[in-house]
Order: structure tokens, then C-alpha cells, then sequence
């Protein structure tokens, strides 16, 4: 009998040549292929393809036709699918501390998100070694902006604009956020925020601006504040059994597309942000830019967000804020 590893590494034709057997590499995507992530993702299968000599095939499944973006933990760590794009936040329930990234107004410059997200920082290496507990780990980060307010009819410039309103967050750290300006947050899928803006389920939206251009979110909503107040990111994540199954080469040729992949968009961001606010405008939303003095006061009712992290991240998030030089309080 053939071992099992060659057995389905080689495919013997019947006229006796060898062949690389196809492994198949599912990913789940929230997202339409048109969005930056689709298109990341189609980098990033081009790469591992080319790199395995087609002995990874890399099917894509967008706009959550197969799980929605709270559903790809579990099915990733289950082993149902074998790679899965979800924001990092989506794992907030079995690691709290990976919400520091929604930590009002605390990673609102590229330098600041660079640091954080560097393939070796503190905080990264922190946050990879938990979820890789959940059963699936990190094999890249993709970028997708800062976090803007959607709204219709006039923007949310003060958090007195929030007072009473139903806002739609995509993390606990940002429903803290909501709550803390007086408004009252409410947990929607990216996939679903759209037909809850058109039916009025919120008030205020919560996304990248990237996802406005992508999800054509001007048809439900006509004004963009940007508060640049958390970094969203997303991170594409393997099945830990399916991962080690793969032979050492083989994961070596998908972790160099990864690094591609991920580098890339990365790199491109600032440029896909500038384009969606255009696209925003073009379409007839009017973007509205805080003064210092919104913005401060912004920054001034989200104290108390620290150290609602703290208490629900304990050690790990304690380290995490230090790695940062984030004091509780300040």
C-alpha cells in the first residue's frame, strides 16, 4: 500500500507518468473579488500556484457564499474549510486582546500600524500565538484602512452627534467606543451592513472607506466622517492539521506568497483609501474632515475604552499596551 503522503502527492496515469496531485486550498472571503482583500487574494493564489507548480489549487469563495465573517473562526479551526479571510476581530471571543487594534484613536497613523503588524513585533507574535490555539493560525495580515462613521442626512462630527443613535460596530472594543459617546452599538457582519443601513436596523455606520467603494454603500448612505479612529485589519487564516499535513516545501512556497501577498497591500493602501474617498465623492457623498477640536473631543470620552480592554484582556493585553507604550488611564 502506498504511503499515504505520496499517495497523494503523485498521480500515476495510465500510461505510467507521474503526476503532481492537485491539493485543494479553499478560502472563505466576506468580500467581493472586486474589493482590495478579493483582489489580494487573487494575487495571492496566482503566487502559490506558480510557486507549487499547480500542486496547491487556491479556490476562492467570495462575498460569503460559503461562511459569513463571524462563521470563518470555527469553520477554519474545525477543519471545514482550510483558509479563511476574517477580520481580526472576529476571534475577540477566545482572544479578548486582539481588539487592541479597535482601541479608539491608539493606531491612527501607518507608522503606529507598521510597528504593531511587523512580522515579529511584540504585538503581533502575542496575538498569532493565541489564535493559533483557536485550531487555525495566521499565515498573513492584509490591510484594509482606518475606521470611518457612515451616515444619512449630515455627519457624526462630536460624540454628541452619537448621543441615542444605533451604530453598527464589528468588534466589543468599538461598541465600548459607541457606547462611551452616548450611542448604542450594535454587532452587524460586513456582509449584512448594507441591507441594515437601507432598512434604517442603524443610524451610524462603521467600516473602511475601502468597503464603501466596494459594497457601493453611497446608495444607503450620503456622508462619510473620517475619524480614523481604530485600524481594521484582516488576516487570512490556515487550518493548523491541514498546515501541517502540507510538506516543508510546500508550506515554504505558500508563506512566500504570503509574504508577497501581504506586502503588497500593505504597500498599496494608502493609495486604495485615496481612491475610494474619490469614488465616494464621485457618486455624491460628501466627506466631512474633523477639526482638532472635534477630534479632541472625540479622544477625551474614549478614556475609559483602555481600561475596559484591561479588564477584559487581563496579562495578554497588559503586555500588549506596554509593547506600545500605552499607559492605563493616560
Amino acid at each position: 500500500m502506498f504511503n499515504k503522503t505520496i499517495a497523494t502527492a503523485l498521480c500515476v496515469s495510465v500510461l505510467g507518468t507521474a503526476v503532481v496531485a492537485q491539493e485543494k486550498m479553499r478560502i472563505s472571503l466576506q468580500l467581493p473579488l472586486t474589493s482590495h482583500l478579493g483582489e489580494n487574494l487573487v494575487l495571492f493564489e496566482k503566487e502559490v500556484e506558480t510557486r507549487t507548480g499547480g500542486a496547491i489549487d487556491v479556490e476562492i469563495y467570495d462575498s460569503a457564499t460559503l461562511y459569513k465573517d463571524k462563521e470563518v473562526p470555527a469553520a477554519v479551526g474545525s477543519g471545514a474549510i482550510e483558509a479563511g479571510v476574517a477580520s481580526l476581530t472576529r476571534y475577540v471571543g477566545d482572544v479578548p486582546a486582539v481588539d487592541v487594534f479597535y482601541m479608539p484613536f491608539l493606531l491612527n497613523t501607518e507608522e503606529k500600524v507598521r510597528a504593531a503588524v511587523a512580522e515579529g513585533s511584540a504585538v503581533r507574535t502575542l496575538l498569532e500565538e493565541e489564535i493559533a490555539k483557536t485550531g487555525g493560525q495566521v499565515l498573513y495580515w492584509q490591510a484594509y484602512g482606518g475606521a470611518i462613521l457612515l451616515s444619512q442626512g449630515g455627519p457624526i462630527r462630536t460624540p454628541e452627534d452619537m448621543v441615542g443613535k444605533k451604530a453598527r460596530v464589528f468588534g466589543k472594543t468599538l461598541g465600548d467606543f459607541v457606547s462611551a459617546a452616548g450611542g448604542a452599538p450594535t454587532m452587524i457582519s460586513g456582509s449584512e451592513q448594507y441591507l441594515a443601513y437601507q432598512r434604517g436596523t442603524v443610524d451610524v455606520g462603521m467600516t473602511g472607506v475601502s468597503g464603501v467603494k466596494s459594497r457601493k454603500l453611497w446608495e444607503v448612505m450620503d456622508t462619510i466622517t473620517k475619524t480614523n479612529h481604530a485600524d481594521i485589519e484582516f488576516i487570512v487564516v490556515v487550518n493548523n492539521d491541514w498546515w501541517d499535513g502540507l510538506d516543508d516545501e510546500t508550506r515554504g512556497h505558500i508563506r512566500d506568497a504570503a509574504k508577497v501577498a501581504q506586502d503588497d497591500v500593505r504597500d498599496r493602501m494608502t493609495q486604495i483609501e485615496a481612491d475610494a474617498y474619490a469614488a465616494a465623492e464621485e457618486n455624491g457623498m460628501t466627506v466631512v474632515e474633523l477639526s482638532d477640536e472635534e477630534l479632541a473631543a472625540w479622544q477625551q470620552v474614549s478614556q475609559p475604552v483602555i481600561d475596559q480592554y484591561l479588564e477584559a484582556t487581563g496579562e495578554t493585553g497588559q503586555k500588549i499596551l506596554d509593547a506600545l507604550g500605552v499607559a492605563s488611564g493616560s
